[in-house]
């Protein structure tokens, strides 16, 4: 399953339906892709949960949470074949290992004694997958579900699509690999749909689509069918993105097999049920500490704790540091609002990562002024006792004044000039 399938959008030159050309801007930093917002994962079984709400034709699918609840649970479904699968956010999960040694976060149970034993040996530990740390992630439950026996794998997705002011279908008969990788191979096998978002997509271009897609005549109204509950799906719950990877064919009707489903977070109050299904146990600390502040922060891999406000500063800073031959820690954007106590809040999460060595501070001051966060940032040194390296470089509103408070604080802050000034001493302040 793909993760970052809304990045595509640029790539995708292949013959389709009302295309138009795309652009699309992302910014990536230490190995991580970045979007300002913080987005909402669901668990696979949580997606077949919606998309069965919505009408969307899933295989019959049970939870379990231990090994004697899966070996109930697959005699309830009564399949002849069992698939039981992993729960967990990141993908890979079939060529993944677990640290306990057993190979493989999806496997296939020809009974209830099998599927017992295979959820004893994913349960309660810790799956490795390339989507994760390899300290892996904690496995706590697993979804049992039918296997259906199809022949071929079709790929579905409806994204946002900036150059057409709207959602856009994104469809290829080469379902069940990676997107990105037949984008790359195949670009001709990938078909766009752009449609109005309060309209919907029409009949003529949902059946037009299941014919370029290979879609047997029988089984095409089944597939209109599916791209419009999908569709339903992802208007109803403000969602930014749905993908399907496989969607299949079974006896003339069209099932989907996989699902990733992204959310708008500015829609959570109006979407509280599906935001409550968020599981902070798969998110870093952290990211989950700052979240409850409105802070944004995602950890990385440096040695620098950044603390800035907005996130294109952010981005700034950090490749101002690695051109000074540094390596960010975090990206940590405050907001333009910041208070005292966001920001001591911001010190106290970027300085408990045991990596960070220095802290550098970049703030523009504009609706909240420079001295405001000057004296923020010297009741936090001083409350927290600060004890790594502090660099401050600040601008805009009242910058003299923060300034002349820093410097009057009697605490260890420099101050820098600009941010190459700033970049080059949080630097240099790892070697002293």
């Amino acid at each position: 399953m793909s993760v970052f399938a809304s990045n595509l959008l640029p790539r995708l030159k292949a013959p389709s339906i009302n295309s138009k050309k795309s652009t699309n801007h992302h910014n990536g930093a230490s190995k991580i892709y970045f979007q300002a917002t913080r987005n909402l994962n669901l668990h696979e079984y949580q997606s077949k949960m919606l998309m069965n709400k919505f009408k969307v034709n899933v295989q019959n699918w049970k939870l379990a949470e231990s090994p004697e609840e899966a070996f109930q649970r697959t005699k309830e479904l009564g399949a002849k074949t069992t698939v039981v699968k992993a729960q967990i956010h990141a993908g890979g999960r079939g060529k993944g290992v677990f640290t306990n040694g057993y190979k493989g976060g999806v496997k296939f149970a020809e009974t209830a004694e099998q599927a017992k034993e295979i959820a004893q040996n994913m349960l309660g530990n810790r799956l490795v997958t390339q989507q994760t740390t390899p300290e892996g992630v904690l496995v706590q439950k697993v979804m049992l579900s039918e296997s259906l026996d199809y022949e071929k794998e079709f790929y579905f997705a409806i994204l946002l699509d900036r150059a057409s002011g709207g959602p856009v279908f994104v469809a290829s008969p080469m379902g069940g690999m990676d997107i990105e990788h037949v984008a790359a191979t195949h670009p001709e096998a990938i078909f766009k749909v752009p449609f109005n978002i309060n309209a919907g997509p029409t009949p003529a271009q949902t059946a037009e689509l299941a014919r370029k897609l290979g879609f047997s005549d029988k089984s095409i109204p089944s597939a209109q069918a599916q791209f419009q509950n999908l569709y339903n799906l992802f208007k109803s719950c403000d969602a930014t993105q749905v993908e399907i990877n496989p969607m299949v064919e079974v006896n003339n009707q069209v099932y989907c097999i996989d699902a990733k489903i992204g959310f708008d977070d500015n829609a959570q109050f109006r979407q509280p049920e599906i935001f409550s299904f968020r599981d902070t146990a798969e998110e870093d600390p952290r990211e989950v500490d700052a979240s409850n502040f409105n802070l944004n922060y995602v950890g990385m891999d440096g040695n620098i704790g950044c603390m800035v406000n907005g996130a294109g500063l952010a981005m700034a800073t950090m490749d101002i540091i690695k051109l000074e031959g540094g390596e960010p820690a975090n990206f940590l954007d405050v907001g333009g609002g910041a208070t005292e106590s966001q920001v001591k809040e911001a010190f106290r999460i970027v300085s408990s990562d045991p990596k960070v060595k220095a802290i550098l501070v970049n703030i523009f001051g504009g609706i909240v002024k420079c001295d405001v966060i000057a004296q923020g940032i010297i009741n936090a040194a001083r409350d927290l006792s600060l004890k790594h390296p502090l660099i401050v470089r600040l601008a805009g509103t009242n910058v003299d004044r923060g300034y002349q408070l820093l410097s009057a604080s009697g605490l260890n802050i420099t101050t820098a000039a600009d941010l190459g000034d700033a970049a080059k001493k949080a630097v240099a302040s790892l070697h002293q």
